[in-house]
């Protein structure tokens, strides 16, 4: 990444929980990542001391002018859908966005980037109670509603407060890839993916928790044999259970069927394996247990609305960047 600098804006009223994202993912000290991990300032929209909702002062790193120097952008929620938003500051972030700085809004915080006229022609989303009011008031973005973000490359926006951690776990995967993510969304116990109806790149590394030993035993062994059949009846007789008491018992863990959650499993896996390894596409689909390329590339034009090819294409890193840049925790 050519600039690693992330600066959030600060406001008065500032919204307290989307600020807290930004810094949690961006400005906590990660050293197990190693010296090029992100920089982290805040820059403050008005002068001086700031308030922010809950009671929380806060003094921030600078003013504006630290917009010129940003990689990255985060416009952490706004103090209203009907608060203007000022004209410096739509100044500012059009001037850094021409510099070539990503700019990045959580929940309301879309109302800024529309103000700035940074979303017009692009596709945006925002919290389910501000699509309708943002379609009315700026009718040159195209508004899609029930997805938890949108990565239009430069300009990226999330839906309600919790999807800025998707956003931003997605971004860090974008950066830095998704052992990165993966680890970032470990110390913050939390997925690193979660559906939500858009085909996002996200690779599912933190499992559910385990609910009792014989089933924790069986998501270990699966994972382990991905490339074995398995049958509901084999999958029971494994952790002692009759067939009807595991599906009650694997769907109130896992919020799946086992078919479900093996097709997960193995997409995950092919995800890991095009990135991160110089399998041919026919040996990871024997791999994971597709059997073949045309289950594999079906299953991904379904679930991801990618090919396999053009996943390895996009995501895959170049080898001098793979292995052990980042070391689990």
């Amino acid at each position: 990444m050519n600039n690693p600098l992330v600066v959030a804006l600060a406001y008065d009223g500032l919204c307290t929980f989307e600020f807290g994202i930004a810094v949690e993912i961006f400005g906590l000290a990660r050293p197990e990542m190693g010296d090029n991990w992100y920089r982290f300032a805040v820059a403050g929209v008005e002068p001086g001391e700031l308030r922010a909702t809950g009671g929380i002062r806060l003094m921030v790193d600078g003013g504006l002018e630290l917009l010129a120097e940003a990689g990255t952008i985060i416009v952490p929620g706004w103090r209203g859908a009907d608060v203007p938003v000022p004209a410096a500051l739509c100044e500012q972030l059009i001037a850094a966005h021409q510099r070539g700085a990503r700019i990045l809004s959580i929940c309301s915080g879309v109302f800024v980037l529309a103000a700035a006229g940074l979303l017009d022609n692009r596709q945006a989303t925002t919290h389910w109670r501000y699509t309708d009011l943002l379609q009315q008031r700026h009718p040159a973005i195209q508004v899609t509603p029930d997805v938890l973000y949108i990565d239009s490359g430069d300009v990226l926006t999330s839906a309600g407060s919790a999807a800025g951690i998707d956003l931003c776990l997605h971004l860090v995967r974008r950066d830095y890839g998704s052992v990165a993510a993966n680890q970032v969304a470990r110390r913050l116990v939390v997925s690193p993916h979660r559906d939500g109806g858009q085909a996002q790149f996200i690779q599912q590394a933190v499992p559910v928790a385990y609910e009792g030993h014989r089933l924790g035993a069986l998501f270990d062994y699966l994972l382990e044999n991905l490339a074995a059949p398995h049958s509901v009846d084999s999958l029971a007789k494994f952790v002692g259970m009759s067939p009807r008491t595991f599906l009650r018992r694997f769907a109130a863990t896992t919020g799946k069927t086992p078919a479900q959650w093996l097709l997960h499993a193995r997409l995950s896996r092919s995800q890991d394996l095009l990135e991160n390894s110089q399998l041919s596409i026919e040996r990871i689909a024997e791999q994971v247990g597709f059997g073949s390329v045309a289950t594999m590339r079906h299953h991904f034009r379904n679930q991801l609305s990618t090919t396999p090819a053009a996943y390895r294409r996009g995501f895959s890193e170049p080898a001098a960047l793979r292995g052990e840049r980042f070391k689990p925790v």
